[in-house]
């Protein structure tokens, strides 16, 4: 097994196990609030290799659990920890060939830098030069640097 999927199966794991109850709290919440079409929302996404999969987001961007409702499919292999942001069939750069190499990720270059005063203002230039130089070294650098781009950058629209 390659030491990026050891990462994210462990990783993923402990996280998952950790967030499950803010996660349950969250969609009961949502639940009350009787959401048309459920509660969580279904997005077809590409995914390693170009092939597509269903991406299943609980939305709760005020607690910025979005994210981390999308741990279950990082456990499951269809995303990393770290990669390209998911894109839809058809979406800019979705189709783009070094992005099947690598599964897509809940957190990466783009998603850390954004709102940063660098003059970084391409998410596809930044992904890509993750696939081509990508290790676990610079996995673990953007994991650790993730929580401070939450807490520091701008925020989400509700």
């Amino acid at each position: 097994m390659h030491p990026k999927r050891v990462l994210d199966l462990v990783l993923g794991s402990v996280l998952l196990t950790l967030v499950a109850p803010l996660l349950l709290a969250a969609a009961g919440a949502r639940a009350l609030g009787r959401p048309a079409g459920g509660l969580l929302v279904h997005e077809t996404a590409v995914g390693l290799h170009g092939r597509p999969f269903t991406l299943r987001t609980l939305p709760v961007r005020r607690l910025r659990l979005d994210a981390l409702s999308r741990l279950v499919h990082v456990v499951r292999g269809e995303m990393s920890l770290v990669g390209p942001a998911p894109l839809p069939p058809g979406a800019p750069g979705a189709d783009a060939p070094w992005r099947g190499a690598v599964r897509p990720g809940l957190t990466g270059p783009a998603q850390v830098r954004r709102g940063s005063p660098l003059p970084w203002d391409e998410p596809l230039l930044l992904d890509q030069h993750y696939v081509e130089h990508h290790g676990v070294g610079t996995d673990v650098a953007l994991l650790l640097r993730t929580p401070v781009a939450l807490l520091t950058g701008p925020r989400p629209r509700d």
